[in-house]
């Protein structure tokens, strides 16, 4: 299948029309209208300086529902020993900065261009994106931000100064959406780290149908 060169037109091609690897689209804008239609659809960008815009829907895709958080005895000793002070929304410019600059494996350069900060801290203004705190001796140590619509949550990054700290801050995150009868966290696409907390693969189809659900019931 081909990947789709975006117009200006507010519009993205249908998600199932994806290539194998999940990318869909090329081209558009970071603009808040653009995002929150992508965020709608279950299609998300990611790419890297000096690349164009690259809009994904991955087959499957990594969802975490709020009522299927595992919490390892570990994490749950560190969790009660109160190590850190976790804030929501306190710091969105200075955490989507950290996990700017958090170090990625294979020696991968940050997906977080300039042009995606301003987009996001946009999109924080307008209420849509949130991000969650780690302060330990009032120092930011860990956090992870995303974008809120409706009842799902689109899981975007973190970061972690000292051991555990994102940790922290993420399982606070989800006990207070399954609080707030959120349905999912899209966590996009596979890595061990979020399948043990509970995450797990799901066709795109149903994905999308959930999303869908989650987002017209609010």
């Amino acid at each position: 299948m081909p990947v789709f060169t975006l117009s200006k037109q507010l519009s993205f091609p249908p998600p199932y029309l994806a290539i194998k690897e999940g990318l869909l689209a090329v081209g558009g804008d970071l603009s808040p209208e653009r995002l929150l239609l992508a965020y709608r659809n279950g299609i998300f960008p990611w790419y890297s300086e000096g690349e164009p815009i690259l809009w994904w829907s991955p087959d499957p895709r990594l969802v975490l529902y709020p009522d299927e958080l595992r919490i390892s005895k570990s994490l749950r000793k560190v969790i009660m020993k109160r190590l850190f002070h976790i804030t929501f929304d306190k710091a969105f410019e200075a955490v989507i900065q950290a996990c700017a600059e958090a170090k990625r494996p294979y020696g991968e350069g940050t997906w977080i261009t300039d042009e995606m900060k301003d987009a996001y801290c946009e999109l924080h203004r307008q209420g849509y994106a949130h991000s969650v705190e780690a302060w330990r001796d009032e120092k930011l140590v860990g956090g992870l931000y995303g974008i809120s619509i409706g009842r799902a949550f689109f899981g975007e990054s973190m970061f972690s100064r000292v051991s555990n700290a994102s940790k922290v801050a993420f399982v606070t995150l989800v006990k207070n959406l399954r609080r707030l009868k959120f349905d999912l966290i899209d966590c996009q696409v596979k890595t061990d780290h979020l399948i043990r907390f509970g995450a797990r693969e799901v066709p795109r189809k149903l994905f999308l149908g959930q999303v869908g659900k989650a987002i017209d019931s609010s």
